[in-house]
């Protein structure tokens, strides 16, 4: 392998600003991070690289928000139900649904979801983050941190205006990636060189209007399941899924039915590898569904995600490591700050198959997963957590990344007083805000309150 040639740079980056709280990501997690910490009351930014606000439910257009309930217990409070009512109330949505993931798989699970329309989600999103008073700084790239002695203080961005820096009291690392972290010199895991190739794979959403969704979900499970076993008999579909989600109208169908195995997300190379042959698997499906799924025949391409969906990749080792006995065994903590419901759903890395079941009750989720060991002035939020690979599957959904968020911004803004909070005091914030930050609260709140009554998919 020939030597890698290097060159040397001088800069002098102009620092455009001074925040109490930094947000690095605008996705489920850092959305909700940002307004969290601008509502109690720091000065705050959010950095991302897409021209919109929530990340895999818009840009990636996963047009559905799980992780809400478990069974008919919900775990999502504050901010995070709020912009499903939000959503809601712009008819984006028309609410909660039972529906069943991966139904055409041999463990089909039904859960109750939040289907909505991304292209509202975008305005919604816009709208809280406006009215909290966040600086959105969208179109830009964060490129390293600024770090003092074992400690983050802001971050350097560039954009169409060119590069500056952004410093910070404290920053949340939203990046999906932990990249601030990572090059914050936090120990994370994830990367191993065994571990690399072998990834779950990423899915390439697409969109189909013209859909006759009755139809199909009028079909019986077993017909739903012969097709996809013959499709991927055939190479003609590359998993053994035909899950969809329609917006409202419920005339198309967004589909996560593309599967991108052997991509490290973390090597560029990759990426555009699996945009590419995503954009390829989308083109095979979609012939596929016209010719053999009912509902479908009359069926019309409408779009394809901007970005290709990543289910895992770094995870820092923080001060607690989430473990799957924990979920398991409903584990209390005492500085619990977030809520996950499931499913634990692992994909199989070389193969058509998935891991997929629900836990048996709400689980907590420390702030000591969300914090590095030796490193201040961060707070690490969404599926770059402190969790083992198996406990990371049931914890990564959208909205337990909207609970870590909440948590997140809430720390972030305490701890721009100078001193890191201590993690009653976040509790009590986050209660005053509405959240559920421990498993006796969700079941308290759900035999209090009338129940949501999700309507059939």
């Amino acid at each position: 392998m020939p030597a890698i040639e290097h060159i040397l740079e001088s800069l002098s980056t102009p620092v455009l600003s001074q925040y109490d709280v930094v947000v690095v990501g605008g996705g489920a997690s850092g959305l909700v991070a940002a307004v969290a910490a601008a509502r109690s009351g720091a000065r705050t930014a959010v950095i991302e690289r897409s021209g919109c606000l929530g990340g895999t439910g818009t840009a990636g257009m996963v047009a559905q928000w799980i992780g809400f309930f478990n069974d008919k217990v919900r775990v999502v409070g504050g901010i995070g139900f709020e912009l499903t009512e939000r959503v809601r109330a712009l008819g984006g949505s028309t609410g909660f649904r039972r529906y069943t993931l991966a139904e055409a798989s041999a463990s089909p699970v039904t859960i109750t979801n939040f289907p909505f329309n991304p292209e509202v989600l975008k305005i919604a999103a816009d709208e809280i983050a406006r009215e909290a008073g966040v600086d959105v700084y969208l179109h830009s790239q964060v490129v390293r941190p600024l770090l003092g002695e074992r400690r983050v203080e802001g971050v350097v961005i560039e954009n169409a205006s060119g590069r500056g820096a952004l410093r910070a009291a404290v920053v949340v690392d939203a990046s999906g990636d932990a990249a601030i972290a990572a090059a914050s010199g936090v120990p994370f895991a994830g990367a191993e060189p065994e571990l690399r190739q072998h990834r779950q794979p990423c899915t390439l959403v697409f969109r189909m209007s013209n859909v006759d969704v009755k139809a199909f979900r009028a079909l019986p499970r077993e017909d739903k399941r012969a097709i996809a076993v013959d499709g991927v008999k055939q190479g003609r579909l590359f998993w053994e899924s035909l899950s969809f989600c329609s917006t409202p109208g419920e005339k198309d169908a967004i589909c996560l039915m593309s599967r991108i195995p052997g991509i490290d997300a973390l090597d560029a190379g990759d990426l555009t590898k699996a945009e590419q042959v995503g954009r390829q698997q989308v083109k095979s499906v979609v012939d596929f569904l016209r010719e053999r799924v009912p509902g479908f025949e009359a069926s019309v391409l409408a779009g394809i995600a901007e970005r290709v969906g990543v289910r895992e990749t770094r995870r820092i080792v923080g001060r607690h490591t989430l473990t799957e006995s924990d979920i398991v065994g409903g584990v209390r903590f005492a500085d619990a700050v977030a809520l996950g419901a499931g499913p634990m759903d692992l994909h199989e890395a070389g193969g058509t198959g998935i891991a997929l079941w629900m836990p048996p009750a709400p689980f907590e989720i420390p702030l000591a997963c969300m914090l590095p060991q030796d490193v201040a002035g961060l707070v690490v939020t969404g599926r770059a957590i402190s969790a083992t690979r198996e406990a990371n599957g049931g914890a990564r959904h959208m909205g337990t990344a909207m609970c870590l968020g909440h948590a997140a911004g809430v720390y972030a803004a305490l701890a721009a007083g100078g001193s890191e909070p201590d993690a009653q005091e976040v509790r009590r914030v986050l209660v005053d805000q509405n959240a559920l930050v421990s498993s006796d609260a969700a079941v308290q709140l759900s035999e209090r309150e009338a129940p949501i009554e999700a309507l059939p998919a």
